[in-house]
């Protein structure tokens, strides 16, 4: 069959090609099928021409396939989950392989995310507006457009909306009150003084020095300074409803990297681990084509590079040899000291991963240094 001219034929078809793609069947003939789908869906469906992510999600329902059924035309696992998320663009050998085994148009996958003419985004709800207004941040008579075009310039958003979607956000997210709070935070980072050093410091050893900075009773605001001598704008902005987000990476225009953090949690233990998590994904993770990476750590996430960044967090924290040796199940506060001083961290750390290892948040619930972080910082950078 060359042509479609009943539904029910379009649905035998679909299904012929459902089939054909999940057991990886004649490119030729997926491809001809694909074609003349695509011929009775344009001539009988009023759609748009679906954007690169709506053709590959299209095209995933229509033959039953996971993400992991992309690996082999998209590749690894993470790199999937950037495709799906829309945090990472087609590459030429991705529209091919999706194009030759799925059958995707290509111009489908060529086509822009989102059209040229599309600057005007939804405001966010009334209470993220009234809580940027609390901040200051917002003029109280600004109109939404107004704020974000002082922020970060006419047309933008759009692309900060793109770049925003990682696993590791929350799926009930306020995506134009995300958005505000990035041009805010971009913003701040913009005036933030930062030094130019002739050598990054980056990495394990770097990581480590930050940790062992929440020795000192002003131990945030100390590695707020060090990060600025590193070249890192470090700035503190609190969440806005509906964005649930622990903190951030991303880079200013002038290629200056940035640590955002919502201080959400006002807890040592959480602050530490937020700042070496962002802190990996600033040394290692932040490139030309990832540019923005967001973070709800109450959420789990199998992304390559959540995981790395968790295990950088906890490493620089406590060297594993020293957890391994001297953790556990029944700590006494004596041991959990111990381990602190071994460490060369503050004690809140070790209550804090004591209590995510063996759930139970109870124990030690005096020791995680509650209320000892957002008044140092009133001054957002």
């Amino acid at each position: 069959m060359t042509t479609v001219r009943t539904e029910a034929q379009y649905e035998k078809m679909s299904a012929r090609l459902a089939k054909l793609i999940a057991s990886g069947g004649p490119g030729e003939e997926i491809e001809l099928l694909s074609l003349v789908l695509e011929d009775y869906e344009r001539k009988n469906y009023e759609i748009e021409a679906p954007t690169p992510l709506a053709a590959i999600r299209f095209r995933m329902k229509q033959a039953s396939l996971a993400p992991r059924d992309l690996e082999p035309f998209i590749g690894s696992r993470s790199r999937v989950s950037e495709v799906l998320s829309g945090t990472r663009s087609l590459s030429l050998d991705m529209i091919r392989a999706l194009n030759r085994h799925l059958g995707i148009p290509a111009d489908a996958l060529i086509k822009e995310d989102v059209p040229q003419h599309e600057t005007v985004i939804e405001a966010p709800s009334v209470h993220a507006i009234r809580k940027l207004r609390d901040l200051g941040v917002m003029k109280a008579k600004e109109e939404f457009e107004a704020f974000m075009v002082r922020m970060i310039g006419p047309g933008h958003a759009p692309a900060f909306l793109r770049k925003s979607r990682t696993e590791r956000t929350n799926a009930k997210t306020d995506q134009a009150a995300l958005t505000a709070w990035l041009a805010t935070v971009r913003h701040l980072a913009g005036r933030a003084k930062v030094s130019k050093p002739k050598k990054k410091m980056r990495g394990a050893a770097a990581g480590r020095r930050l940790a062992q900075l929440s020795t000192l009773p002003d131990g945030p605001k100390k590695a707020r300074e060090l990060l600025r001598e590193w070249g890192i704008a470090l700035v503190t902005l609190e969440h806005l409803p509906g964005t649930y987000l622990d903190g951030a990476a991303m880079r200013r225009n002038d290629g200056v990297d940035i640590i955002a953090m919502t201080l959400r949690h006002d807890r040592l233990d959480n602050f530490w681990f937020t700042l070496l998590h962002e802190f990996c994904h600033v040394s290692e993770h932040l490139a030309e084509d990832t540019p923005l990476i967001l973070d709800d750590l109450d959420l789990r996430s199998s992304e390559e590079i959540e995981e790395e960044a968790d295990l950088f967090a906890q490493d620089a924290l406590i060297p594993r040899d020293i957890w391994k040796k001297y953790v556990t199940p029944e700590m006494s506060t004596e041991e959990l000291e111990l381990i602190a001083r071994k460490a060369k961290v503050h004690v809140a750390i070790v209550a804090g991963r004591w209590q995510r290892e063996h759930s139970d948040y109870r124990r030690f619930a005096k020791k995680l240094g509650r209320g000892e972080v957002r008044r140092q910082f009133e001054n957002r950078t």
